[in-house]
């Protein structure tokens, strides 16, 4: 009864909750965000700049997060890069010398503190002429405004960012009294128009003063208390910001730091001066706020100005505005005839067959198609290339990753069902084998997971085994059926490679950046040129002789000495791709390192991959395998031998990924013993019968889309490229994953669909017209990589 009532709950649900229903509920939800974060940025006031200088919250111990911004970490060449023949000034008390000297930090690490306390202290670092200079005014006052004055008078010496703020001794010295109050009050006001004219040719800051602990001040400082600061930093904002006559002329108002100081300020050691790290946060947001615009890290989201887009950005919304017009036109003409094809897997191209036959595309299909891929792409550009939606950096602890694994390792095992066939590595397995590395892989990638070596080391895995079922899948395939035509070849070509091309133009960023699509299309022309090169050996003809066979092993010999052969030579191998017009294909920011460093990783995991193929078919076409349903793989004896073997496999990996010093040391060990892990995961999952009839729907259906999967969440998951996580729904962590990653999910699916619509289209069957089309796409190409071959996007790597 139990099995009867959950199999009618499932129908039902299905009847009314369709992937269709789906895809509409999350074209609502993206209209509805998008109208929302439109209205918040027009009525609501603030840019990520304010956002940046104003709240903020800790992720961890020391890791400070803007709010709706992602704030990039300055390293000493970028500092010296964006602050070249710039002078930068700080002015105030000692918690504006402490600022002084964590900014200057960031320009030159080995810098100490050295200067006299109630002194100026000048900094200059002669490689990039950056002039950073500390002037000793405890109180805002006449002096104060009187070295404004002075810059604004003497342009030579006029600095072009200015940082100061004082209020502690002025309480201090007068005990609090509100006539000091009023007096603060007065001076800043005569304060404003100097520092807003400074403010029109450069950058002024004014830092809010940060809170005490007031349990632990000397007697001397008691008078200092929080509710005096409090209503000091009222006056500041009141008085600064009451003037905004000229947006570009306000002096901005540093805020973050005070908010960093109220959580750890418990820590001080005097009560008044900050903790290191604190003062360390104010100086990355000065860093962010004056550099970011210029340079423009990709994980830098604050305070950044948007792209101006670029001519192949401008040609593809002509493109798919023109298809729109051309789909509405023919469905004004009544051209309504159109049906779509049966989804198939891009590693062995089998389709379902269909109940009955249906009707070939219509007219008007490829220009529908290119007409959803059109609005799906401006969804794409909103999140990670427009300032609409917010971003956030990511954070890792091991419960952002293991609990969101713990979740999906459940749902996995509740969706199961029995296979329709129980031959090894069938057709529903590899799939299910897909959707839950895949789902692995995405909770790796949104949690920050890389930073934690044990897991790192098992994804990288995860990476070779997805190489390890290409070469499976190819080589099944060709070894099978023996279908070497070209129509083959695109149709495959043009699965791996369509979305990436495409978000090459639309999000500007070169073709390796997308580095797992590179790695499988370069594998399959491998293995496609190993197996049709004479003498073309199918299984078929090695029936006939078993000669045959030791002709397959000579050449996946010859494929193994050609990659010893690149990878012992790495000149040779940076000589070959760095070649134009290849070097578009491999290069990132100039340079085919990121190429050599991923081919490298999992060099042999294609080879594994084929070896095992044909190991396997061999073996099955010679009976020694057992594959009937709830029958072991091999005997009882050879079963449990594998079966103890595999699991002390996994357990030795585990041991030994959890031992590892560091990433590099890993990495060297990590092509030549992924494979055993591999190898016992097929052989665990294979050999009893029982394991081998069941499979989880669940992780088959995230599997059939695996590879739109990992290359959307690039953008409309994660955001900055990778670097950040995509908030569509700010102060509500959890509900913003919820929300994100089903709209993530339904454009995946959808872009699977458009990808085999247009597959349909674009790749003729006929070798004389697709030879033509090749003719002409191959005429397009030459044009555009001559319109780019200048065009060098700085761009960061993906995260591993």
């Amino acid at each position: 009864m139990a099995v009867l009532a959950y199999s009618l709950g499932k129908r039902e649900i299905n009847h009314y909750f369709t992937i269709k229903n789906a895809k509409l509920i999350s074209l609502v939800a993206v209209i509805v965000l998008l109208v929302f974060h439109t209205a918040q940025r027009y009525y609501g006031g603030g840019d990520t700049c304010e956002w940046l200088l104003s709240s903020g919250r800790y992720l961890g111990e020391n890791v400070w997060q803007p709010h709706g911004c992602m704030m990039h970490k300055y390293k000493s060449t970028e500092a010296k890069t964006c602050l070249a023949e710039k002078r930068v000034a700080f002015l105030g008390d000692s918690r504006i010398r402490q600022l002084f000297y964590s900014f200057i930090k960031i320009i030159d690490p080995e810098q100490r503190e050295e200067g006299s306390k109630h002194e100026n202290i000048p900094f200059e670092d002669d490689s990039s002429s950056v002039n950073v200079d500390f002037l000793w005014y405890p109180e805002a006052n006449n002096s104060m405004k009187d070295r404004l004055v002075s810059w604004t008078q003497e342009l030579s010496a006029k600095p072009d960012v200015v940082v100061l703020g004082a209020a502690t001794w002025s309480i201090k010295l007068h005990s609090g009294s509100s006539e000091t109050l009023q007096q603060y009050k007065v001076n800043l006001t005569s304060m404003s128009a100097p520092l807003e004219r400074l403010a029109e040719d450069g950058e002024v800051y004014w830092v809010l003063q940060d809170p005490v602990h007031e349990a632990v001040l000397s007697e001397s400082r008691r008078m200092i208390t929080n509710q005096q600061l409090q209503l000091y930093n009222e006056v500041a904002a009141d008085v600064l910001n009451s003037s905004k006559r000229n947006a570009r002329a306000r002096v901005k108002l540093l805020a973050a730091s005070r908010q960093a100081a109220m959580e750890t300020i418990s820590q001080s050691a005097d009560g008044l001066h900050l903790p290191e790290s604190t003062r360390n946060v104010g100086a990355m947001v000065l860093m962010n706020a004056v550099c970011n615009k210029l340079l423009r890290p990709i994980d830098g989201s604050c305070c950044q100005t948007l792209p101006v887009p670029n001519l192949l950005q401008k040609l593809s919304a002509c493109v798919f505005l023109g298809s729109a017009l051309v789909f509405l036109v023919l469905h004004a003409l009544g051209h309504n005839h159109h049906r779509r094809h049966v989804p198939t897997d891009v590693e062995s191209l089998e389709e379902r067959k269909p109940a009955m036959a249906a009707a070939p595309l219509g007219p008007k299909a490829p220009f529908q198609a290119l007409c959803r891929m059109g609005i799906i792409m401006a969804y794409f550009y909103l999140c990670d290339r427009a300032d609409v939606f917010m971003k956030e950096q990511k954070f890792y602890t091991h419960a952002t990753f293991f609990i969101p694994l713990v979740y999906i390792v459940v749902l996995g095992f509740f969706f199961n069902e029995h296979s329709k066939e129980t031959k090894l590595l069938n057709r529903e397995q590899t799939d299910e084998w897909k959707g839950w590395m895949q789902l692995v892989i995405l909770i790796y990638h949104i949690s920050g997971a890389s930073a934690f070596i044990p897991v790192y080391m098992h994804v990288r895995v995860l990476v070779a085994a997805y190489l390890f079922q290409t070469g499976y899948g190819h080589f099944s395939f060709f070894w099978l059926k023996g279908d070497f035509g070209l129509y083959r070849v695109c149709q495959v070509l043009f699965r791996l490679n369509f979305l990436v091309l495409v978000l090459c133009v639309v999000m500007d960023r070169p073709y390796q950046f997308y580095y797992f699509v590179p790695l499988v299309t370069f594998w399959f022309v491998i293995i496609y040129a190993t197996l049709a090169l004479w003498p073309q050996i199918l299984q078929k003809k090695a029936n006939s002789s078993g000669f045959w066979h030791f002709g397959v092993l000579a050449k996946l010999l010859g494929l193994l000495l050609f990659i010893c052969f690149f990878a012992y030579s790495q000149g040779f191998f940076e000589s070959i791709f760095s070649a134009w017009p290849v070097s578009k294909l491999f290069e990132l920011n100039g340079s085919i390192h990121e190429w050599w460093f991923r081919w490298k990783l999992d060099r042999f995991a294609v080879i594994h991959g084929m070896l095992f193929a044909f190991i396997y078919l061999v073996l099955q076409k010679c009976q020694v395998l057992t594959e009937s349903k709830g029958e072991n793989l091999f005997s009882a004896k050879i079963s449990n031998l594998l079966l103890f073997l595999s699991i002390v496999s996994f357990m030795t990996y585990s041991v030994w990924a959890s031992s590892c010093k560091n990433k590099t040391e890993c990495n060297e060990m990590h092509p030549y013993i992924s494979v055993v892990q591999i190898l016992a995961f097929i052989l665990i999952r294979n050999i009893p019968g029982y394991a081998r009839s069941v499979y989880s729907s669940f992780f088959a259906w995230f599997g059939k889309i695996s590879l739109e999967l990992f290359i959307c969440q690039y953008h409309i998951w994660l955001a900055a490229d990778t670097k950040g996580i995509l908030v569509l729904i700010p102060g509500h962590p959890s509900l913003n994953i919820l929300v994100s990653t089903f709209i993530f999910v339904c454009v995946a699916h959808e872009i699977s669909l458009i990808t085999n619509d247009l597959a349909q289209v674009v790749i003729p069957k006929d070798n004389a017209a697709l030879l033509k089309r090749l003719a002409a796409m191959g005429v397009c190409s030459l044009a555009v990589l001559l319109l780019t071959r200048d065009n060098h996007q700085p761009t960061t790597t993906p995260d591993a």
